[in-house]
């Protein structure tokens, strides 16, 4: 997912709302009440202006004006009593603007209710999605890029729907009940008051299309950085090893700044905009106070009925003012919604029916397999081998020949193009990909541990299983009496991704989760590359007393891990280039032969050199007195 495939995604307004309508499924109730409080705390706001107007006019005034509002309390309120007691109006504006606030505080109850709703819903979706998206799409993704499209643009989509949605309602109830008011009041005012917020609404319009444009890139370029940030902690042993602290700044800082210059950009466009708001606002104040005190010159308008217009345009004239706050989160929150919905656009892998039964025997016979990258590199090319059920076949080969890309195959992480792979007698492209996960024990060649305790991360084979299978398990791994070392034993919390752990016992921990699963096949990727002969012998010789029990893959680059295999395939460039027992590919000759001799050679030299070393040990331990 680049950034150049982000940027031809372009959506129109109307598809961003559809987008948010249907998120907004299952809490479009609370909106609708959160709209009917704004209303009626609209309604009481609009009271108090009137009020204070017929207060001006009926009580203070000559009352023979001309508003209608003192026409109204004529019949209803005694002139003589209401000057007498003005208390009683202020009393009254008092209780209508609590209201106003009480029905203003379930407006804001509501819409967090349902904007933290959306959000939680939303967050659970895209990781539930995310699990369930094929390899290639993780492949090509950048993780940090994901993790901000996860977090940062949810929250601003939350931020959005919150606060932006119900102030744009606000803003058109607004001016959709002061404009009729209005022309009640004075048609000749009412003209006036509006002069200038129609082309401010048009300047709004063009504003938030440039807004989209500038927070798609800054959006981008957090992304950049956040990427930048995950990868640089997660190698940051590596980093401090090469002493490459200095060339990590240097590659940090220039997206940081590029990701500053934008978000400066944002903040002189949002200022600019507010500037001119202001400059309408207070212009279309003028406007109306002159004109008014021209009108109440020639006695053709009251000095309330002019307060209750600037009331009521300074009521309308705040969410326009606010609109450039409101257009630029708004603008955010449309890239946003398009970023998070690339990714649930994103197809997931097929699902098929399981009608199998939950575990099989292990069976897996590959023809003529094929397998290419999406560059189009061929990393498998007509393999063919069969593992019988209960047989340990090993596989071996230089960097590079395909040993790791056939078992991402086996598990269906990726799908080969041509040929044939049954499990079971079955075509694997025919069985659920869940299904045949299932159906193995995998130990990758980088063994992944999560931020967990050891137990539990050995109980990710088995969740169910017992403590003391876990033990069981653990001893065949023969990372049991390294536990027990630890203060805490199994409820020892390693770091992330197994960090506080060495190679080899990450290794073993890894092995010891995947033997815990039981699956009909045991997938071992290297399994025993960071441990040492001493501890490797001892976990072979565990795995051999289970030989016939479940179908073994090893694939290893000591032959001394392969030599107790049933067959051993040798690979090179995506080919089998040779098969057989350990003994037949030995006396065969070939790169299995060869590589035998030199490994034996530098195992014999080892013994020698450990056997002087111990000889001369001895003879040191006789001369002293």
């Amino acid at each position: 997912m680049t950034t150049e495939e982000d940027s031809k995604k372009g959506r129109t307004v109307r598809e961003v709302a559809g987008i948010a309508w249907g998120l907004m499924r299952g809490f479009r109730l609370r909106f609708v009440l959160a709209i009917a409080a704004m209303l009626m705390a609209t309604a009481f706001r609009y009271m108090v202006p009137l009020v204070a107007s017929g207060t001006i006019d009926f009580a203070l005034g000559s009352g023979n004006g001309t508003s209608r509002v003192v026409d109204f309390m004529e019949r209803f309120v005694v002139r003589d009593w209401l000057a007498g007691h003005l208390w009683a109006a202020g009393l009254v504006m008092v209780g209508l603007t609590a209201s106003a606030g009480l029905f203003n505080f379930f407006k804001g109850k509501l819409a967090a209710e349902a904007s933290d709703g959306i959000a939680r819903r939303l967050k659970n979706r895209l990781y539930d999605h995310l699990q369930r998206l094929p390899m290639r799409f993780h492949d090509q993704a950048e993780t940090g890029d994901l993790v901000q499209r996860c977090t940062s643009d949810v929250e601003t989509l939350r931020l959005a729907i919150s606060t932006q949605v119900v102030e744009v309602s606000h803003a058109l109830i607004l001016m959709g009940t002061a404009l009729p008011l209005m022309f009640l009041l004075d048609s000749r005012m009412a003209v006036a008051s509006f002069v200038l917020i129609g082309p401010i609404i048009l300047f709004g319009y063009f504003y938030i299309k440039r807004v989209r444009r500038l927070f798609q890139k800054f959006d981008e370029a957090e992304g950049k950085v956040t990427a930048i940030v995950q990868e640089n902690l997660t190698g940051l042993r590596v980093v401090r090893a090469f002493r490459r602290q200095d060339y990590e700044l240097e590659k940090f800082s220039h997206p940081n700044k590029e990701y500053r210059d934008l978000g400066l950009r944002l903040i002189r466009l949002m200022a600019a905009y507010w500037s001119i708001s202001d400059l309408v606002a207070l212009s279309q104040n003028a406007i109306v106070l002159g004109l008014g005190v021209h009108f109440i010159s020639q006695g053709s308008l009251t000095v309330g009925t002019l307060f209750a217009f600037i009331m009521l345009l300074n009521l309308v004239l705040w969410p326009v003012r606010q609109m450039g706050r409101t257009l630029t989160e708004l603008g955010k929150s449309f890239v946003s919604i398009g970023r998070i919905q690339e990714i649930l656009e994103e197809p997931e892998e097929d699902r098929l029916p399981v009608t199998q039964a939950e575990s099989g025997r292990g069976h897996i016979v590959a023809r003529d397999l094929t397998f290419s990258h999406g560059d189009g590199q061929v990393a498998l090319q007509s393999v063919s081998f069969e593992a019988r059920p209960g047989e340990t076949l090993a596989i071996l080969g230089p960097s590079g020949s395909g040993k790791s890309t056939l078992m991402h195959v086996l598990l269906r992480l990726y799908d080969y193009q041509s040929g044939s792979l049954t499990y079971d007698g079955v075509e694997m492209k025919e069985l659920d990909r869940h299904w045949c996960r299932h159906q193995f024990g995998t130990v990758m060649q980088e063994p992944f541990l999560f931020s967990k305790t050891i137990i539990e991360n050995i109980r990710l084979g088995r969740p169910s299983a017992q403590e003391e299978e876990v033990m069981r398990v653990a001893e065949m791994a023969h990372i049991h009496d390294t536990i027990h070392r630890f203060p805490a034993r199994y409820k020892t919390l390693v770091g992330e991704r197994g960090v506080t752990l060495s190679g080899g016992q990450r290794q073993r921990v890894a092995l010891a989760r995947a033997l815990l699963r039981e699956a009909p096949v045991l997938l071992l990727d290297d399994a025993l590359s960071a441990v040492d002969t001493e501890t490797e012998e001892l976990i072979i010789s565990a795995l051999k007393k289970r030989h016939g029990k479940m179908t073994t893959l090893v694939i290893a680059h000591r032959l001394s891990t392969l030599a107790h295999a049933d067959r051993v395939i040798v690979m090179d460039k995506g080919r089998i280039i040779q098969s057989g027992t350990h003994e037949e590919l030995c006396a065969r000759g070939g790169l299995y032969r060869r590589l035998w001799e030199i490994q034996s050679r530098v195992e014999g030299q080892r013994t020698k050199d450990e056997g002087q070393r111990t000889k001369v040990q001895g003879l040191e331990t006789e001369v002293e007195p």
